[in-house]
């Protein structure tokens, strides 16, 4: 947005304004601070809740405790956590235009981010696994993916996510040169060169967009081709209805497949595109960098608000019949 000479926008503001070492800031109005704000805390709050919402149900009700469900279980954990920390920490240094959080946080901060953000994706492609296993393995998937794997999995992504990103950091010197990460007080600054860069951007965005794309392709094909089997295999009085199943499943199966790449083409790729981009200015990434956020948002309504055993456990989480000691034992869904 432009002002013009004389407005009070103009007014050269100071992160520290006591100190000869400080960043300047964006000047805002009053009303200004307080809609970001408002807007921010309510994304922050929304992501909380509904993940949290998810982990309830999945650590509450026993008949939930799926291999599959732990993925997603273990997704919400870490989306929570962006909106829980990520997200107001981030909010708040968009809305200040500085960061106040001291040198020790701003080290570290940057390695919290990385982490929550390649683990939430990790746990994306090991559903597309799981599904593509369930679909196009059903014989071999009980002996396959067990709960002891499904942990196993889980803890692979949350080390292989903390192992990468701090290797990153500290081979561009982030963690251990904390003078490379601003040139004025008030500056927290992660700083990639380029080559790391595109190196981030094959192991962090191209090569899991791939694998997702790939999987639920594959899934798409095969689930068609199996509603197709099925219903030739029907008598012939039960062959419309049949048929109207199959097509409805495919239609259902290509809008699942579409809402999941949408969502994660649209989160990931002006980032990435913005970091890559030398034009691109600090403010570009910070906002860019929150459409990245915003794939925690949408996460629980993808994988879990489409389940039908979602929607039967809010209600029983919001009317607080989970307090009932034998509420873990009910069954959400016919057996």
């Amino acid at each position: 947005m432009e002002y013009s000479a004389d407005s009070t926008h103009d007014l050269i503001e100071y992160c520290f304004p006591h100190s000869n070492l400080s960043c300047t800031r964006k000047a805002r109005t009053r009303d200004e601070y307080a809609l970001m704000y408002v807007f921010f805390s309510s994304i922050s709050v929304f992501t909380v809740f509904v993940n949290l919402l998810v982990i309830i149900s999945i650590s509450h009700f026993k008949q939930l405790q799926t291999p599959t469900n732990l993925f997603i279980l273990s997704l919400a954990v870490a989306d929570l956590l962006i909106g829980g920390i990520v997200m107001p920490v981030e909010g708040m240094r968009l809305v200040e235009s500085c960061w106040f959080l001291g040198k020790e946080l701003c080290n570290f901060f940057p390695a919290v981010i990385c982490i929550l953000v390649s683990a939430s994706l990790g746990h994306l492609v090991f559903i597309a696994v799981d599904r593509y296993v369930a679909v196009c393995k059903p014989f071999f998937y009980a002996s396959t993916m067990t709960t002891g794997k499904s942990v196993a999995c889980i803890v692979l992504c949350w080390l292989s996510s903390a192992v990468y990103n701090w290797t990153l950091l500290h081979v561009n010197e982030n963690m251990n040169n904390p003078e490379r990460q601003s040139s004025c007080l008030g500056e927290c600054l992660l700083l990639i060169d380029f080559t790391w860069s595109i190196i981030d951007l094959v192991f962090s965005f191209i090569l899991p967009c791939c694998i997702l794309f790939t999987l639920y392709l594959i899934i798409f094909f095969e689930a068609r081709n199996q509603a197709r089997a099925i219903t030739a295999q029907q008598g012939s009085i039960s062959n419309n209805v049949k048929y109207a199943i199959s097509k409805s499943s495919d239609r259902k199966a290509a809008k699942t497949l579409g809402i999941v790449i949408f969502v994660y083409l649209m989160c990931w790729i002006p980032y990435y595109i913005s970091i890559l981009t030398q034009e691109s200015t600090s403010i570009t990434v910070y906002v860019l960098s929150w459409l990245m956020y915003m794939n925690s948002f949408v996460n629980p309504l993808i994988y879990a608000m489409f389940y039908p055993w979602f929607k039967v456990s809010i209600r029983h989480i919001v009317t607080l019949k989970i307090l009932d000691t034998s509420s873990s034992h009910l069954h959400l869904l016919p057996q």
